[in-house]
């Protein structure tokens, strides 16, 4: 089958679509094209997840069950391990991890290893479609050799592009089908062929001159995101010091309706994009003999944060309650790292868990949207650990530091049962509570 027949399948939604990868970006990608009418198999290594979505089960909290049901009801979703079936696919998209090893540089095993198993079930006519964020050149320097093992040639066999994932986890505004898809390809075929696979199930295509400029897109979206935090990091810090609140001043300054965009300080970053994404670029421009000072600035004030709210919380607790940390007890308020979701992710929670406890206190958790602990590489050892009950024994704490603003969260009762609140989010200030003990930090 030639480009231009795969691209009038598309338009026409005949075409069957792959999904490497039912997290958080597969999973939703996968229902988005079901919807919109085309057929589509998802495929994970681990076969737990395609057995649930075969009984129309979510494993993923802000993703109903009702969505996989009415998928499945369509006959057009399928959940496999069998990773043969990628010949059916039309197109095979990417959606697999890109974290940092212990030296922050790119892990992208998970990347190779996908590549190698495409590549043994490539056929001719295949459009491939890298959406996991990496950096400027993955797609022509890492994936392609991979995918060409075969013999098969990218823009005459088959077609290679990237468009980067832009899921937002729990952000009711902004779906899969409503956020704009950055589209890149090295040929002007793959590139039609790609915009014509997502404007079939996406409201906006936005099309660019190559792989490596949309990887360079997503990139800059994340590291963005990343030094702006630092920014209002520091700023928390000066601020504190001198008596000043940066929680009104961001208010305040956010009215003003031109040259100032709202950033929001933190216990640290969390989720799988800005913690890691900025340091891939970082890497890479040591190729080209470029330090990225700025960039590597941001991370170490983001990645200061646990350790300043720790210090703040130890502050606390010496002035309001007479006590050290060692041997005192805490409870964690929000395992997640952001509020609303049960995605723990580099949460800045799991380290300040650590960090609480090489300190001597005793620490326990409460998340509404979390009740255990799931396996982590970086924190093993809190693996399986239970959410405690949200109740009038909080009192029983020295002190609660709240960490993720979960909005299902009776922050008047909290504020009535805790002797001592860090906020480190806010959540107590942006709902008119206040009191001697609660502290910002």
């Amino acid at each position: 089958m030639s480009g231009e027949d795969t691209v009038g399948r598309f338009r026409s939604r005949e075409a069957v679509v792959g999904v490497i990868g039912l997290g958080y970006v597969g999973l939703p990608l996968c229902l988005a094209i079901a919807e919109s009418g085309s057929r589509v198999i998802g495929f994970d290594i681990d076969p737990e997840k395609p057995a649930l979505l075969a009984k129309g089960q979510s494993y993923i909290k802000h993703i109903e069950a009702k969505k996989i049901v009415s998928a499945n009801q369509t006959g057009r979703f399928q959940a496999t391990s069998d990773f043969s079936r990628l010949r059916e696919a039309d197109a095979i998209l990417i959606c697999v991890p890109t974290p940092l090893t212990s030296h922050l540089e790119p892990d992208l095993s998970f990347v190779e290893s996908t590549a190698e198993v495409v590549s043994a079930n490539l056929r001719k006519g295949q459009l491939i479609v890298l959406e996991s964020t990496t950096f400027p050149g993955t797609t022509h320097e890492v994936l392609r050799p991979i995918l060409e093992k075969g013999g098969l040639r990218a823009g005459v066999d088959f077609f290679l592009a990237f468009s980067p994932e832009r899921e937002d986890p729990g952000n009711p505004d902004f779906s899969t089908t409503r956020i704009p898809k950055v589209i890149g390809a090295d040929d002007p075929l793959a590139r039609e062929m790609a915009v014509a696979l997502y404007d079939g199930f996406i409201a906006k295509t936005v099309p660019v001159s190559s792989a490596a400029t949309a990887e360079a897109v997503k990139i800059t979206e994340n590291i963005f995101r990343a030094v702006n935090i630092a920014l209002v990091n520091e700023l928390k810090v000066i601020y504190k010091k001198m008596g000043v609140d940066v929680w009104e001043v961001i208010e305040a300054a956010k009215t003003k309706p031109f040259g100032f965009m709202p950033f929001y300080p933190g216990p640290g970053l969390g989720g799988h994009c800005i913690p890691i994404d900025p340091f891939y670029l970082t890497w890479k421009a040591r190729e080209f003999g470029i330090a990225t000072r700025f960039i590597e600035l941001a991370g170490e004030i983001n990645s200061n944060m646990p350790g300043y709210v720790v210090s703040e919380l130890a502050i606390a607790l010496d002035r309001q309650q007479r006590k050290g940390l060692n041997g005192s007890r805490i409870l964690v308020l929000g395992l997640a790292y952001k509020k609303n979701i049960d995605d723990i992710r580099e949460s800045p929670s799991l380290v300040l868990i650590e960090l609480l406890e090489a300190r001597g206190a005793t620490v326990d958790f409460y998340d509404p949207h979390v009740p255990v602990v799931p396996p982590t590489r970086e924190h093993a050892k809190l693996a399986n650990r239970k959410s405690v009950a949200f109740g009038p024994n909080i009192n029983l704490y020295d002190a609660v530091l709240i960490a993720t603003d979960h909005d299902d969260v009776d922050y008047a009762a909290l504020v009535k049962w805790a002797p001592l609140i860090v906020d480190t989010r806010n959540a107590c200030g942006r709902r008119g509570l206040t009191g001697g003990h609660i502290v910002s930090a």
